[in-house]
């Protein structure tokens, strides 16, 4: 988590997204009014289980979805005052890598099987460099590699992916990521598929960066124990919604909204119980075609019967509550949300 210093005009402000898609089935609303800032030195970590809109929003940010009849998005992605969502493919083109960047989930993926690091390195630096000589972009390429801290930079440079490790090869989408040095960084579950000591060394390795670089970092996941040791907000999302929205220590340490209590009894406590059984949350996420009524959680919280009505008609709408900087989206009232979650309501009553 930064402590660099931020600046009053944020870099990134979403406004009211929304993302839907035409299918045979339906429409999926994918992203249903999702609204955020986020300056340059801060780190926003974006929380939820699969299908909650989190990798949709981070996509549309980086205007990667395909335009068309059957994509519809809506609102305002402002990067730097430019707004994404009306601008052309080639316009948003142009913004990717010099302006933001996106480190994705599986980099043996990402990265061209055919082509070795170094020349995927290079050429995503020629194309906001036309003029660099391939010398230049080639030691562009061993420099960033070495920043990211792999290993023989000059010997690897020439190998190719399948010849990296899967650390390694996240390291690599890093390097590419940051070789124009972008202001936006997002990282789509960066750390998902590795083991928990790499995934330190990539988290400290973004933390560092962003201290060089003075970077803005989306961290997409669904670990609120990743979340906990980069971020300096987290934003929950649920069905294509915000469900909460705060700091790293307000949503740690006093959430409001039952569905990120259920995010946070499902991480592993090393002063816990070991005996103990992980607590999940009970049910499934929603379909984004057929969103339940009311609030979209209402069929899996177990504190729906505890204000009978709205639930399961009426839409919350994300409020302040007291804490400056903390938004919930819930119809509980504060001090009742307040009382279940120091464990001072009763459980006579709660829904099962």
């Amino acid at each position: 988590m930064t402590t660099q210093s931020t600046t009053a005009q944020p870099y990134l402000v979403v406004e009211d997204l929304k993302v839907r898609f035409t299918t045979e089935d339906g429409v999926v609303r994918a992203v249903d009014g999702v609204s955020f800032e986020l300056p340059r030195g801060r780190t926003l970590g974006i929380v939820g289980e699969s299908g909650s809109g989190k990798s949709v929003t981070s996509m549309a940010v980086m205007g990667l979805h395909a335009r068309g009849k059957r994509t519809e998005i809506a609102g305002k992605i402002l990067v730097n005052g430019k707004n994404i969502v009306t601008m052309t493919d080639e316009e948003t083109r142009k913004m990717r890598g010099n302006d933001m960047a996106m480190v994705f989930q599986d980099p043996l993926s990402a990265l061209h099987p055919f082509y070795t690091i170094g020349r995927q390195i290079t050429t995503a630096y020629k194309v906001h460099h036309p003029r660099a000589s391939k010398e230049d972009a080639r030691k562009r390429a061993i420099e960033m590699l070495d920043r990211v801290g792999i290993p023989e930079p000059h010997r690897r440079v020439d190998q190719y992916p399948h010849e990296f490790s899967g650390g390694m090869r996240q390291r690599a989408m890093i390097a590419m990521a940051l070789v124009n040095n972008p202001a936006l960084l997002i990282a789509d579950e960066p750390t998902t598929a590795l083991d928990v000591t790499v995934q330190a060394q990539i988290l400290d390795l973004l933390t560092d960066l962003q201290k060089e670089f003075n970077s803005a970092i989306i961290m997409i996941t669904h670990d609120l124990g990743v979340i906990s040791q980069i971020a300096d907000e987290v934003l929950v999302m649920y069905a294509g919604r915000v469900a909460e929205h705060g700091s790293i220590e307000q949503v740690m340490r006093s959430a409001q909204h039952p569905y990120a209590w259920g995010l946070l009894e499902s991480i592993p406590s090393l002063h816990g119980d070991p005996e103990e059984d992980l607590k999940p949350i009970k049910g499934n996420p929603p379909s984004l075609i057929n969103v339940p009524s009311g609030c979209a959680f209402h069929p899996r919280c177990p504190y729906r019967m505890m204000n009978p009505g709205p639930c399961d008609l009426e839409v919350p709408q994300l409020l302040a509550i007291s804490q400056p900087g903390h938004s919930v989206a819930c119809h509980l009232p504060e001090d009742r949300r307040v009382a279940i979650y120091t464990n001072e309501v009763s459980e006579v009553g709660v829904a099962q």
